[in-house]
């Protein structure tokens, strides 16, 4: 009886020891647990860098713009009278040659001005030779009696009067003449006004647009009226587009130029430079300088009137260590920017990003030449960095 009291004192102890030991195990699996959480928010904390390898390869830079594909040369054909359309022998797309009648407005109230006029001409030449007669008398009749009045065969009044009529006859012939020339330029512009009733072509080219019909009215009194609108050759054309002026010191005359229209989405135009113009085009304060750039057309495609997406190459390198333009533009968190820290681009060193000052280049779409700076093809670049955070997905920051 005496052995019973002591072993249940031992098993009672030895269960208080197992107790503790678990406590202790459960314990330091909580602080395990904790700290390893804290180590996996304080890694999701550290940014991720995004790199981007260093290449060489080509490059061009380029101004973009906007323009509009046009003739060389289009010239309005209008009227210089006014009339009635009588008849129309070109339309839209008509190949015309020069001298070509386009169309002709009802000629019979010019064709009646001509008449009259060559009436008046006729009119004016028979007085002339009327006027002509008397005065082929008045000057024998007059030196006639200039020939009897010392004799006093005939008086002196009568030799005077005869003379007064000569010179009467002299001055109403040149008067005639006069008259004639008059009438005689009046029925040359008759006559042209009459020429102007047909409408031709001045050039070889195609019709591009027709604005008259048979029976319109032309008035011609104000302003010339626009009847129609021909192109001298659409397989040479042109691209006149805006440039701003930040732009345009770069833009010289014989530079490639590429360019799209929405016709043709999957095909690239070429062109040159042929003008820079220097009268600037200002619209809502905002300068522009015309360029012009001449293509070649053969095939027809391009039509007057479209919408070209320019890109004039200004400048262009070949195999050249190229950077993406994301890693000059990233700045790390905390880093200190503005125009005083100069180009540079970001390093990863034992896991820290280390600024490398470089020298630039010509700069392309999506990517800048490094002229300098001791960087070589293969180098990784941070282009971005992507930040971690509890209960958020990744998001890239450049």
């Amino acid at each position: 009886m005496s052995g019973t009291p002591r072993a249940e004192t031992k098993g009672r102890s030895g269960r208080r020891a197992k107790r503790t030991t678990i406590l202790l195990a459960v314990a330091a699996l909580a602080a395990a647990a904790l700290f390893g959480w804290q180590a996996v928010q304080r890694r999701r904390q550290v940014p991720a860098y995004i790199t981007a390898a260093i290449t060489r390869g080509n490059i061009v830079e380029a101004v973009t713009a906007t323009g509009t594909v046009n003739p060389v040369l289009s010239v309005i054909v209008g009227s210089a009278v006014s009339g009635i359309i009588q008849s129309i022998d070109c339309d839209y797309n008509t190949i015309v040659r020069l001298g070509q009648v386009c169309a002709r407005i009802d000629p019979r109230p010019y064709q009646a001005v001509v008449d009259q006029d060559i009436a008046a001409v006729a009119v004016a030449r028979a007085q002339l030779s009327k006027d002509a007669a008397g005065l082929d008398y008045a000057r024998r009749n007059a030196s006639r009696l200039a020939a009897l009045a010392p004799r006093q065969y005939a008086s002196r009044n009568a030799a005077d009067s005869a003379e007064a009529a000569m010179r009467q006859g002299v001055a109403q012939t040149a008067l005639d003449r006069a008259v004639i020339a008059q009438d005689e330029a009046r029925l040359a512009a008759a006559r042209a006004n009459l020429g102007y009733t047909d409408i031709v072509s001045p050039v070889n080219g195609i019709v591009v647009s027709r604005n008259v019909t048979i029976g319109q009215t032309v008035a011609a009194s104000f302003q010339t009226p626009t009847l129609f609108l021909i192109a001298t050759d659409l397989t040479r054309m042109q691209v006149d587009t805006n440039v701003s002026e930040g732009d345009i010191a770069g833009i010289r005359a014989g530079e490639t130029v590429q360019f799209t229209v929405l016709a043709f989405p999957g095909k690239m135009f070429e062109g040159r430079v042929t003008q820079v113009r220097q009268s600037p085009q200002t619209v809502q304060n905002v300068v522009t300088y015309d360029v012009v750039v001449a293509i070649d057309n053969r095939d027809l495609a391009l039509k007057p009137g479209m919408t070209a997406s320019v890109r004039i190459i200004t400048a262009s390198r070949e195999n050249v260590l190229l950077v993406p333009g994301q890693a000059l533009r990233f700045l790390p968190a905390g880093a200190a920017g503005g125009p005083e820290a100069g180009a540079r681009v970001w390093m990863l060193r034992a896991g820290r990003p280390v600024a490398v000052p470089v020298e630039t280049g010509l700069a392309g779409d999506s990517q800048t030449e490094i002229a300098g700076g001791g960087l070589r093809a293969g180098d990784a670049v941070i282009i971005g960095e992507r930040q971690k955070r509890p209960g958020s997905p990744w998001v890239p920051r450049f």
